[in-house]
């Protein structure tokens, strides 16, 4: 095989991740990174950095592809899943501004699905228990090189979302559809011999990214209470008086203007991509003796920016209130202080802009071999998940809904900040592989995952706990050219948030509006992925 032939290959490789991205659509799970990438990883408990796994070396280490001295192949097959029950229940003593009964109390969320979002269509309607995703991958060496070329479509890092499927589930106020993912659809790669015991490797990953929000907002605050009751003591039909309407007009919009803390005020449907977004994974595998090998890599982050549109669709209660206050005499007046808007826009569309830092990572692990059919993997991992602070959205121009924020110290309505408080954590791994016969390896893997998500910042956008991860799997050698990869992982955490703990989600206080949908409300929920892979390689 020549190296016109492999080059022809990485032609097709980027044609086929490039269709991948227009046809086939990937495949969703809750945030994570670094997991279903290959089989043999998943197998392992991802502990693989001084083992790496063939083409998926690519991410792991791409020293690891030095070790490949022929043609391969790889077609790799994933299937995923997430589940995120949830559990409301209000605090004893809620109180915002007179309003003491949330509707959401002793409900339950099921969300639990995941949706399919291709480029140019967008996010499809169909809501799934499970998404597949197929990739492809090969690699070229000269017999006798030191280097052997390679490249891999896979995806290091998704998160999606789908509580869409029922109106009326409480979760969807911190997202009814959230999907982030970051796809590679070529990824040119190097491995090279420099001896028999050392090897590194250079790879560079060409992502699309990608960011899909569609949630429903409510802002049950205090001075949204304390207006509803006033409205209530004045006008108990809703309807306003002429009294009304020579003073504040409070009343003026009707019963539809009646504010309350509790109903849903606004939908917010955000689209945005950065179709081309390039890394740097260098990677060094060291291998003095069989019973021993230490393996690093360094995966480069990159300051992402997304484009995209925006929605905003804005429920009447908060359009005919402005609209009574400025329809009355001294309303406007009252406006002009608090900087209340003079309408508030039933729809309201234009372009987006936001910079989402790519975590920059280091894994580093050893392979010891205490006999000859038994081999332990051990790994350690960090990522700089700590750049996620805050989504700061740049709004193309003032956005009525949120001019009401005003009053509460959010002083540009072009702009909306979404806070996340991620940190940066350390995370051990370990994979246990059985020889059980020279064509038969059984593999089993552990991984304790400490979030990158404290527990008084985890949301329903990103409910991620610490989780433990078990996994299993086995690689079976047909014959000398044809092998077959199969892994199984399941991952499962829990949490519960007590009221006002968590200003992500469920505190009160008066300055507390974006973003806490929750507040003075005890939220309890678990997060559970399921995950499969089958690869099939074939050597030239």
């Amino acid at each position: 095989m020549s190296l016109s032939y492999f080059l022809k290959q990485t032609y097709l490789c980027s044609i086929a991740g490039v269709l991948f991205l227009f046809v086939i659509p990937p495949a969703r799970a809750e945030l994570t990174d670094n997991l279903a990438i290959d089989p043999k990883a998943m197998a392992l408990g991802n502990a693989v950095t001084a083992d790496p796994p063939g083409l998926a070396s690519i991410h792991f280490n791409p020293a690891g592809l030095a070790r490949i001295d022929t043609n391969v192949d790889d077609n790799i097959f994933t299937v995923a899943s997430i589940r995120n029950n949830n559990n409301f229940e209000s605090a004893p003593d809620l109180d915002l501004g007179g309003f003491k009964s949330d509707p959401i109390n002793g409900t339950i969320s099921t969300g639990g699905r995941q949706r399919l979002t291709v480029p140019v269509l967008g996010l499809l309607p169909w809501h799934l228990p499970a998404v597949a995703l197929p990739s492809m991958g090969f690699a070229f060496h000269q017999e006798g090189s030191p280097f052997t070329f390679a490249t891999l479509t896979y995806m290091p890092f998704f998160y999606s979302m789908d509580r869409g499927k029922y109106p009326n589930d409480p979760g969807t106020y911190e997202g009814k559809v959230v999907d982030m993912q970051r796809l590679v659809y070529v990824s040119p790669s190097v491995g090279y011999k420099y001896s028999d015991t050392l090897r590194f490797g250079i790879a560079v990953p060409i992502s699309y990214s990608s960011i899909e929000i569609d949630t429903d907002m409510r802002f049950p605050n205090k001075l949204l209470g304390t207006i509803g009751e006033l409205q209530k003591g004045t006008c108990p039909n809703g309807n306003g008086t002429i009294v009304d309407t020579l003073t504040f007009g409070l009343c003026g919009g009707g019963p539809e203007g009646m504010l309350s803390p509790f109903k849903k005020a606004a939908n917010l449907n955000l689209s945005m991509d950065a179709p081309f977004d390039p890394t740097v994974n260098l990677g060094v595998l060291w291998e003095p003796v069989d019973w021993f090998a230490w393996g690093g890599v360094y995966q480069s982050g990159t300051k992402t920016t997304y484009h995209g549109t925006y929605e905003f669709d804005t429920n009447p209660m908060l359009r005919q209130f402005v609209h009574g206050l400025n329809a009355s005499l001294f309303g406007p007046i009252l406006a002009a202080m608090t900087g209340l808007p003079v309408q508030i826009p039933a729809s309201q569309k234009g372009n987006v802009i936001t910079t989402m830092p790519y975590p920059s990572r280091f894994q580093f692990g050893v392979k010891l071999k205490p006999v000859s059919f038994v081999q332990l993997n051990l790994d350690a991992s960090w990522a700089d998940w700590s750049k996620w602070n805050a989504m700061t959205l740049q709004f193309d121009s003032n956005v009525g809904v949120l001019e009401m924020a005003r009053l509460f110290g959010v002083v540009n309505s072009s702009q909306l900040t979404i806070p996340l408080g991620f940190r940066s954590v350390v995370n051990y791994s370990a994979g246990l592989q059985l020889q059980v016969t020279s064509d038969l390896a059984l593999r089993f893997g552990y991984e304790p995952r400490k979030s990158s998500i404290p527990g008084n910042k985890i949301s329903l956008l990103t409910p991620l706990p610490d989780t433990r991860l078990l996994s299993t799997g086995f690689e079976y050698k047909i014959n000398s050219a044809d092998s077959i990869n199969v892994g199984a992982s399941y991952m499962k955490g829990s949490y519960r948030i007590p009221a006002r703990s968590d200003c992500n989600l469920n505190c009160d206080g008066f300055f507390n509006l974006i973003y806490n949908p929750y507040a003075a409300t005890n939220v309890s929920g678990d997060f559970i992925v399921r995950y499969f892979g089958f690869k099939y390689s074939h050597t030239y």
